[in-house]
């Protein structure tokens, strides 16, 4: 090969390398990414000049336009370069994020694991009316902002990161509403089996104590037996494991300070949340869940959780310390077919010295409680409008719970806390990150009449 052949040879294979690389930085995963690219085209210069300075004297031509090419290739290097330090933030927080669930989280909470490093922000916000249906004297008509939720996340490695939720209610403080952290923890990534997450951790139980971002949900309220019976939205300082033990089988398992028993009432273990503020933790809890989704039977998952811990908290009831030791087990199915939806969850609760806590209460607190619900929905748009990417769900679902299902000896049983609830509604969602919603509920109790409700709402995640 003589040397002009020699030069324009090694120009051309350079000028292709480049351009692989440029079109590989056209979608750059992350920050990280970028700069490999660029120090990989720096390379290859300083190669092209080695050749070129250890090559035999070539003609002059040649020479020239070889060295043309490099200072070109320089030239589309420094700019590269600049702009990636103009795209710095634009990295950090993407602009088109895919929206999925990672790590037992809603997919808008989990957009912290998509970034390569340093900060992610996201949130979600509902608003709804309720007009009250078959009572005029009691609950009246109402509009609320329920929630509207930030998230953040900070990525400080590729193998520690922050995440936390904060949420404000019923918009406004000076009636009623709050401002909480929901959740705020430390994940550290050991290995796929095995990683530690320690801080306010969400309990994963049921569907929605993880996962309940509007669009996720069929109507504006989610399931009463997610309320009643598993006390969604539920979180508790604690520490402990999460991972992947074989493919699709995923398990979540902490240690958290136990329920607060004082605060349990007639209508259940909800009230008996102690949400991380200056939590009693003379007892602890221990709460796991394992989730499988076989590859045969893709959109289908199934599993289970427990919660089990004492609740006294070395408190005096009446007179007596007792251990309160409570327990709650849930068993959940799901299946996600084309436009088809369909969820089933039922869960079962006992507590220990219910006589006790009943007595020093005044009230019948059930020494078991259970609740269960199905559902099913399924997205209509593409059956009437051809490769749409909109969604319009008509869905149906029943609800039948009893936070008395069990009454320690000595004590009336409460028939109106036993309870059954026909739903059906809509949901529409013209672009994935917002829903609209409208929904009818039916209430019916063994005991006493309770009022229907219509609802209309909107939500949205970002």
């Amino acid at each position: 090969m003589n040397n002009k052949s020699f030069l324009k040879g090694s120009a051309l294979t350079t000028l292709i390398a480049l351009s692989a690389s440029a079109n590989a930085l056209e979608k750059p995963q992350t920050m990280e990414d970028m700069w490999k690219i660029i120090q990989e085209q720096q390379k290859q210069i300083d190669s092209m000049k080695a050749q070129m300075a250890a090559a035999p004297q070539p003609a002059k031509t040649a020479t020239a336009t070889a060295d043309g090419n490099v200072k070109s290739l320089e030239r589309k290097t420094d700019v590269l370069s600049k702009e990636v330090e103009k795209l710095r933030t634009e990295l950090v927080i993407p602009e088109e994020p895919k929206y999925k669930s990672a790590y037992g989280l809603g997919p808008a909470a989990s957009k912290v694991y998509q970034v390569g490093k340093g900060l992610s922000i996201g949130g979600y916000g509902e608003a709804n009316y309720q007009a009250i249906v078959g009572d005029e004297k009691g609950k009246k008509d109402n509009a609320d902002f329920e929630r509207l939720v930030l998230y953040a996340g900070y990525k400080f490695t590729d193998s520690i990161l922050f995440n936390s939720e904060i949420e404000f209610e019923h918009g406004s403080t000076d009636d009623g509403g709050t401002v909480s952290v929901e959740f705020a923890a430390l994940d550290f990534f050991i290995d796929p089996m095995a990683n530690i997450r320690a801080g306010m951790v969400l309990l994963p139980m049921g569907f929605l104590n993880t996962i309940h971002e509007p669009p996720f949900y069929f109507g504006n309220n989610r399931p009463e037996v997610e309320r009643q019976i598993i006390p969604s939205t539920w979180r508790e300082i604690g520490v402990g494991l999460f991972g992947e033990i074989l493919p699709n089988l995923t398990y979540t398992a902490y240690v958290v300070n136990g329920l607060n028993a004082a605060d349990f009432t007639s209508d259940g273990i909800r009230s008996g949340r102690q949400k991380g503020s200056q939590a009693k933790a003379e007892d602890l809890a221990f709460v796991g869940r394992v989730d499988y989704a076989p590859e045969a039977l893709p959109g289908l998952s199934v599993g289970g959780s427990a919660y089990a811990g004492n609740s006294g908290q070395n408190q005096d009831f009446g007179g007596q310390q007792v251990d309160a030791f409570t327990q709650l087990y849930e068993a959940h199915v799901q299946w996600k077919y084309r436009g088809l939806e369909f969820r089933t969850l039922g869960s079962w609760g006992h507590i220990d010295d219910a006589d006790v806590l009943s007595a020093a209460k005044g009230q019948t607190i059930g020494s078991s409680n259970y609740g269960w619900y199905t559902e099913v929905g399924y997205d209509v748009l593409p059956l009437l409008v051809k490769d749409t990417t909109q969604y319009l769900a008509p869905f149906f679902r029943y609800e039948q719970f009893d936070t008395i299902a069990g009454t320690p000896t000595g004590f009336l049983d409460d028939e109106t806390k036993d309870r059954q609830i026909y739903q059906f509604g809509l949901n529409y969602k013209p672009i994935p990150n917002v829903v609209i919603k409208a929904d009818y509920r039916n209430f019916t109790a063994k005991k006493g009449n309770l009022p229907d409700d219509f609802n209309l709402g909107l939500g949205f995640i970002f």
